[in-house]
């Protein structure tokens, strides 16, 4: 949500993917694709922020959290990003979502968003559950 230098972003991605690979991923197994090439992402947020009203991302944690470290500014970004979260969740009809304790409430916000959808086009997501992890 905060504008990167392109050349640290490329390599970001590169150190991500090399820190990955070397947990023991392997990608004969697993299927590593760069998110940001997907555009159904960004277009289920569309859709999905669309069903979403402000107040409710307005009271989550982190956004207050963030604008008060961005001097009481907030960017849109910053806003709907959980929305963006809940697309990406959601795009893959993902059940089961390992998250840590701090994530718990956009997790929430995923499953309430999917059950929204749900009532208003027909069974079409799963709601996903959390499996929660301590580290």
């Amino acid at each position: 949500t905060m504008p990167k230098e392109p050349a640290v972003l490329r390599q970001n991605i590169l150190d991500t993917t090399a820190a990955i690979l070397a947990c023991g991923i392997d990608p004969n197994k697993c299927l590593l694709f760069r998110q940001s090439l997907v555009p159904e992402h960004a277009e289920l947020a569309w859709i999905l922020g669309c069903l979403t009203n402000v107040p409710r991302l307005l009271r989550l944690p982190q956004w207050k959290m963030k604008r008060a470290s961005q001097n009481s500014e907030g960017t849109v970004g910053l806003l709907t990003y959980p929305v963006l979260q809940a697309a990406d969740i959601l795009l893959y009809k993902s059940t089961r979502v390992p998250v840590g304790e701090d994530q718990v409430l956009h997790l929430e916000l995923a499953q309430d968003i999917a059950q929204h959808f749900n009532k208003k086009y027909g069974e079409f997501f799963p709601v996903p559950k959390a499996i929660l992890s301590e580290l």
